[in-house]
């Protein structure tokens, strides 16, 4: 029995599980030779023999790591960073303190949640410059209470950057939405357009009998689920306690329609006024 536990024991050694010495603090890192050094490993036989790495370390310069792509097709960007330092150039000949005084502080009075799609950018289409909105984006432009991306954008912007105004956005022909009206299986996905299943069970009897046209009803679905996900964002502690400080703050429900590039403003808004359902009411120890 004892000679076991030592037997386990032996085999457990990290030296035996991870047969490599990673760099320390007093070895330089990615050192040009190679990137881990073989460590004695002991074989199935007892005898002891060395297993060689099966990658090699990137070659390196003075300054750091390079890639060596050698006869690999170019996939480079540069008309992007070229766009980059024009639009850069422009905004700087135009205003020309405009970068300098951006960097040091944000302060957006808008926190924007939307969809992911493309072709809609928050400030483009509003025609704000940049530092004006804080955004967070997902397929179908969902706020899910198990989101805690979402969730830490909506803190993060609410509560440190105050900002006034939480806009949800959602746009017509919205593909998540459309994928959320049938049954075909679309893999990981599925799992989250159940959130706007959800919306779409919640109205289906409405749907069919007030827009027969499966065009017709997929606009509505899309305007549905952004109220549904205006409520969504109300329902949250990070709202609720905002508004239990008395912070100003205005939830909206916008969708976007592509054709024209024209937003429709849905009529909700929602304020610390508005009464929610109880079971979302919360109550904090506000000092």
């Amino acid at each position: 029995m004892i000679r076991t536990i030592h037997s386990l024991k032996s085999a457990l050694r990290p030296s035996l599980l991870f047969p490599y010495s990673l760099p320390t603090m007093n070895t330089p890192a990615f050192a040009p030779s190679s990137f881990v050094t073989p460590m004695p490993a002991r074989a199935a036989s007892g005898a002891i023999t060395t297993r060689t790495p099966q990658f090699v370390a990137p070659r390196m310069m003075a300054d750091g790591p390079t890639i060596d792509v050698g006869k690999k097709k170019s996939t480079s960007l540069e008309h992007l960073l070229d766009n980059n330092r024009k639009w850069a150039d422009r905004i700087t000949a135009a205003e020309p303190d405009f970068f300098t005084e951006l960097s040091k502080l944000q302060t957006p009075q808008y926190l924007w949640i939307g969809c992911s799609d493309s072709r809609v950018p928050a400030n483009q289409i509003v025609d704000l410059p940049p530092g004006s909105v804080f955004v967070h984006r997902n397929i179908a432009n969902v706020v899910s209470n198990t989101d805690f991306n979402c969730l830490s954008v909506m803190q993060y912007s609410i509560a440190v950057l105050k900002v006034k105004h939480v806009i949800v956005c959602g746009h017509y022909k919205c593909g998540g939405v459309a994928a959320a009206m049938t049954r075909s299986s679309l893999g990981l996905i599925d799992n989250w357009l159940r959130n706007i299943r959800d919306v779409r069970t919640k109205y289906e009897k409405r749907l069919n009998l007030l827009y027969p046209d499966e065009a017709d009803r997929l606009a509505r679905l899309c305007e549905l689920n952004v109220i549904e996900q205006v409520r969504n964002v109300c329902h949250t502690t990070i709202v609720q306690e905002a508004w239990a400080r008395g912070q100003d703050l205005t939830v909206h429900g916008w969708i976007y329609d592509l054709a024209t590039g024209k937003i429709k403003d849905l009529g909700v808004q929602m304020t610390a006024e508005d009464k929610l359902n109880s079971v979302y009411d919360y109550e904090f120890n506000i000092e």
